[in-house]
């Protein structure tokens, strides 16, 4: 399966944002190194199920099998003790990375009612950027039928840029609407 995005990456963008960002070496261009989807069932705490069915939906819209996530301390106001299962997660690298934000990109974000872009200010401080979702039926692979609840997801996208400025231009360049 040949993905347009990594290959526009490696035909185009690489060569543009040397150019913007005044590098010589081209070891030195910012990359993505990975992308991590993590979804919270809060639900989950008295039905094993929703985990299930969650863990289910994120495997679909990540391409790639998802793991539970557990919590790490008991937080008695939530009715949660450690080492229960609140959540799921998957990490995506090389080919199937640029394959979901390619998905992201083109697919997912323009079924989006009302969307104009994200935030500037999701960066962390190293070039790291996170955005939400608020509703995971945007994927043409989930079944609006067969799921029990709308529920959001987080994604992180994480590169090697050495600032924030760096990791903007390349999550600009491969087309990610940050606006705002």
């Amino acid at each position: 399966m040949k993905n347009s995005l990594k290959e526009r990456f490696d035909a185009q963008i690489r060569a543009s944002l040397m150019e913007q960002l005044n590098l010589t070496n081209p070891l030195a261009v910012p990359r993505l190194i990975k992308v991590v989807l993590n979804m919270g069932v809060g639900d989950s705490v008295g039905d094993n199920k929703l985990l299930g069915l969650a863990v289910t939906e994120l495997s679909l819209i990540a391409g790639q099998k998802a793991v539970p996530t557990v919590a790490k301390k008991s937080i008695a106001a939530f009715k949660v003790r450690a080492g229960m299962s609140i959540g799921a997660k998957v990490t995506l690298r090389r080919e199937r990375m640029f394959e979901f934000l390619d998905r992201l990109i083109n697919i997912a974000l323009p079924r989006v009612r009302d969307f104009h872009g994200f935030s500037k200010k999701s960066f962390d401080g190293h070039g790291n950027y996170s955005l939400g979702i608020k509703e995971q039926i945007i994927f043409p692979e989930i079944n609006y039928d067969k799921i029990d609840k709308v529920r959001g997801l987080d994604v992180t996208i994480c590169t090697n840029a050495v600032n924030d400025n760096a990791a903007l231009a390349l999550l600009q360049a491969i087309n990610l609407p940050i606006v705002r």
